[in-house]
């Protein structure tokens, strides 16, 4: 797994890369080992990484996720919002939900053109009698509303806060473009990817799997004539018993023995 956090020492040592590539999640106890694990994309973790670079002048964060832990990602969002580097942000592919919220705090939030944000509501389980599930209700709502403040200062102002909240109701897919109109995006990177070596991949895999299913197809043939040679012969069908005698029939009339015939003839 790649790590949450890596120091860029080529062309700037000053530059932090990280990257949220997953689900954004707290520390964790293993029942197998009976230990508990710092996940890599927890706040801790990212507390831990970062205050080993104090002096970072930039911070570059590379995001493909579908979300996580509101929790974990409002610290990771505050923690950047503290440090006195500048941020941006790529969004490699998807920012849906705790990830979209943790974007707020770049200066810079940068898309291509085919990615997409995706922002809704949080939500949470509940156990509990009637009036606990309500005041579980109640506190989301309070919650939401401190969390709908994180994007509406990174909008600027290019979104109220009633089109926000029927966006988050809405539980809603963003386009690089929506999000330059909301202000959840500052620049679109348009420019074609070359695509050559996935195509050149492609080919191959689909050659492999062809390679396979030949393969295949004649380890079968094989293996049924094989079958075929090595199957026991049926068994015989069991005699059919003699039909018993009729008693009301005569009796046979005895067959004439051609050799005591024969001998009798030689030595009369």
């Amino acid at each position: 797994m790649k790590k949450l956090w890596e120091l860029k020492q080529s062309t700037n040592p000053d530059t932090l890369e990280m990257f949220i590539y997953g689900d954004i999640e707290g520390n964790y106890f293993d029942w197998w080992t009976w230990d508990m694990v710092e996940s890599e994309t927890s706040a801790n973790h990212f507390r831990n990484e970062l205050a080993k670079y104090p002096d970072a002048k930039q911070i570059n964060l590379y995001v493909n996720s579908y979300g996580g832990s509101v929790y974990e990602a409002m610290a990771i969002r505050n923690q950047l919002k503290r440090h006195p580097a500048a941020k941006t942000a790529y969004v490699d592919g998807f920012a849906c939900s705790a990830a979209s919220f943790i974007l707020t705090a770049c200066d810079k939030v940068v898309m291509y053109s085919n990615t997409m944000q995706m922002i809704h509501n949080m939500w949470n389980i509940a156990v509990g009698n009637a009036k606990q599930l309500r005041k579980a209700a109640d506190d989301l709502d309070i919650i939401m509303a401190g969390n709908r403040q994180a994007y509406l200062e990174k909008s600027n102002g290019k979104i109220s806060e009633k089109e926000l909240i029927k966006l988050l109701d809405a539980e809603s897919w963003l386009t690089a473009q929506q999000c330059i109109d909301y202000g959840f995006a500052d620049e679109i990177l348009g420019q074609e990817v070359d695509l050559t070596g996935a195509k050149q991949m492609l080919q191959k895999m689909n050659m492999t799997l062809e390679q396979h299913l030949s393969y295949n197809k004649a380890l079968a043939a094989q293996v049924r004539e094989l079958s075929q040679k090595t199957e026991p012969p049926e068994p015989p069908e069991p005699p059919t018993p003699p039909t018993p005698p009729d008693p009301s029939a005569p009796p046979p009339e005895p067959q004439e023995n051609k050799t005591i015939k024969l001998m009798a003839a030689l030595f009369r």
